[in-house]
């Protein structure tokens, strides 16, 4: 584990995410962004493990994360996401969808934009507890049950669709439970419309455990991964039915997001309340390289992005062998010791980020993927 840096930060961190890099230039990020939950006061923040001639700021070993720039977040961050390389869109506990600015010149953040009752019940706000980003639109969904389409460039909500009747999770760990749903099935709307899949949606009703987190494979968009409330892994062909193609344990407790490498999808990570960040990777891998397996419209990588529905090729993955390929998978465990819940990941090239309840920030810079 000499490859990890450990931050403590005096804040409980609900989200992590690195500022998205040019696809192009292969180069390794350096600059990520952090929310807080269940503090006195919460902030949005944005770090570096590079240079940018910051060797004066604070204490500490070389690659240890420092602080840039922070601004003040009402509520929790329940959710955060990049837009582009400059900004980025938080969800608040307070039902609020804010557009940040970070001026890497400066090394400061500002408000762009802020929709503070961007969901509401009718006597009170509504925690706004996921969001997804094509900019320039950013959906969100929250607990009203309303899915709301916003423009970066608009003051107002484009649309608004409501209402969803799934179970809610605890307040103080929502996730993107509705949004999962939302996710799952227009990918499955998306395969019947070409007329290659079936029309049951027994396994999306709410019969299973509530979903706290979902990814889907970024080359093959009919391979879906989702992590719940039970800490099982399910691996989903969404041109099936309604039964996941995997199902592995996982944690032990709730997972609490799922991510696939968003260049070498043979590799996934999950993290979970039971203070554990494990890396999956397939041992058998395809003869085509990840890379050439349907590839990507996007001129950056991030893990925020809807990515466009077109463009799937009808290749085969080991994700998708059912329990005949679950010797074929490897685990390795990416902390150095089991911690307090481990809230949230994120993924670019060899770097990986995490954030945990413990008030700590995990950096790992030589990820084997």
């Amino acid at each position: 584990m000499e490859n990890i840096n450990a931050k403590y930060v005096s804040q409980k961190i609900s989200k992590t995410r690195w500022c998205p890099v040019s696809y192009s230039s292969l180069q390794q990020p350096e600059v990520f962004a952090t929310g807080s939950w269940d503090n006195e006061d919460n902030k949005v923040s944005i770090w570096s493990i590079g240079n940018h001639n910051n060797s004066g700021l604070e204490d500490g070993f070389e690659g240890d994360p420092q602080i840039l720039c922070e601004h003040k977040h009402g509520g929790d961050v329940l959710d955060l996401q990049f837009l582009d390389q400059e900004r980025m869109v938080s969800a608040s506990s307070t039902g609020a969808v804010t557009i940040f600015r970070y001026h890497p010149n400066t090394h400061t953040i500002s408000v762009l934009q802020h929709w503070a009752r961007a969901h509401s019940y009718p006597c009170d706000n509504a925690p706004c507890t996921a969001l997804v980003c094509s900019s320039p639109e950013i959906v969100t969904v929250g607990e009203d049950g309303r899915i709301v389409v916003f423009r970066a460039d608009q003051e107002g909500a484009v649309r608004v669709i409501g209402e969803m009747r799934t179970r809610m999770l605890p307040p103080h760990k929502e996730s993107s439970l509705k949004l999962s749903v939302v996710f799952v099935r227009e990918c499955r709307q998306q395969h019947n419309s070409r007329g290659d899949l079936p029309k049951d949606h027994g396994g999306f009703d709410g019969d299973r455990a509530p979903l706290h987190c979902v990814d889907r494979h970024p080359n093959q968009q009919h391979i879906v991964a989702t992590g719940g409330q039970d800490g099982m892994l399910c691996v989903w062909d969404v041109r099936q039915g309604g039964t996941p193609i995997s199902l592995m344990e996982a944690h032990s407790a709730e997972m609490w997001e799922v991510r696939f490498h968003p260049t070498n999808p043979d590799h996934l990570f999950t993290c979970s309340e039971d203070g554990s960040l494990l890396h999956w990777e397939t041992a058998s891998h395809s003869e085509m390289p990840s890379f050439l397996q349907g590839g990507r419209n996007s001129s950056v990588i991030s893990h925020g992005a809807l990515t466009p529905a077109g463009g799937n090729r009808p290749l085969s993955s080991a994700w998708l062998c059912g329990d005949s390929g679950k010797g074929c998978l490897e685990t390795t465990h990416m902390l150095p010791s089991q911690t307090m819940s481990v809230n949230s990941l994120d993924i670019i090239g060899q770097c990986l980020v995490c954030g945990t309840d413990g008030e700590a920030i995990f950096v790992n810079r030589h990820v084997p993927v």
